[in-house]
């Protein structure tokens, strides 16, 4: 496996996958669909949280292009036949879309959760990123459209760094068009948590608020400041917590009820 601070990803990476300290049991299956630009090892800081709190984790090597049988097809092959359950999948940006899809589909396998990250644009917004400029930008215009590009994604200077020196990663795919198919509702009825920053100026919270409403006892989480790419954000800390707090209450059953009652002040 890449180390986490390796300074660059020779060629787009095939899936990538984390599993829990040994004689550890498995506690479910996340299947990560990555979003515009990005490839699988982006989220290992992320998988290998989850998956040292007893979470198999496999980020898959999908695009967002692919159409939702091949999503499903993919995420099927990388769990494999013993998956342990429950299996959730967490989508970021495009992939958030594409979760939300492959959920409301006839599923290929037992979906019992959504995790829903930074959903990319679905309608017409104010747009991320400025510094772009007509035709592919070139030496100082190309640094400008690119910090803007991170500017939007991460407040993290870890992942900053990551993403810069990342030779596998794909600059400028941010204010890319969201793939028509993907542009339709989907409103599966599945459990699902959407995290969301703040400050995205990628997609306006609202778009957030939307999907919670529209989605039947959906956890709606909004990260003070957060940007755009909510699992790699500087509050990635936080946001991991929240997302095992959530899967521990969906493995308690279909009631979902609170493990944790804070009784006084605040957590």
């Amino acid at each position: 496996m890449t180390d986490l601070f390796s300074p660059a990803v020779a060629a787009r990476s095939t899936t990538a996958d984390w599993r829990p300290p040994a004689g550890i049991a498995p506690r479910g299956t996340l299947l990560i669909l990555p979003g515009r630009g990005e490839h699988p090892l982006v989220y290992e800081r992320f998988g290998r949280r989850l998956s040292a709190d007893g979470y198999v984790v496999h980020a898959l090597d999908t695009a967002p292009e692919d159409r939702t049988d091949a999503v499903l097809a993919r995420a099927a092959e990388a769990a494999g036949p013993d998956l342990a359950v429950p299996v959730v999948l967490v989508g970021s940006d495009t992939g958030a879309l594409q979760a939300l899809h492959a959920a409301a589909a006839d599923p290929r396998l037992p979906v019992e959760g959504i995790v829903i990250a930074g959903a990319a644009p679905t309608g017409e917004v104010a747009g991320p990123p400025t510094g772009e400029v007509a035709g592919p930008p070139t030496g100082a215009a190309q640094e400008s459209a690119w910090d803007a590009e991170l500017a939007a994604r991460t407040a993290c200077p870890t992942h900053r760094k990551r993403l810069s020196e990342d030779q596998g990663f794909v600059r400028g795919q941010l204010t890319a068009p969201v793939p028509a198919h993907l542009l339709t509702e989907a409103w599966p009825d599945t459990p699902a948590l959407i995290l969301h920053g703040g400050s995205d100026p990628v997609t306006p919270p609202d778009r957030a608020r939307e999907l919670a409403a529209g989605l039947p006892g959906a956890t709606l989480g909004v990260l003070r400041e957060g940007l755009h790419d909510v699992l790699n954000d500087a509050s990635h800390r936080t946001t991991a917590a929240a997302v095992v707090l959530w899967l521990e209450r969906l493995r308690a059953g279909p009631e979902r009820r609170p493990i944790l009652t804070v009784e006084t002040g605040d957590l």
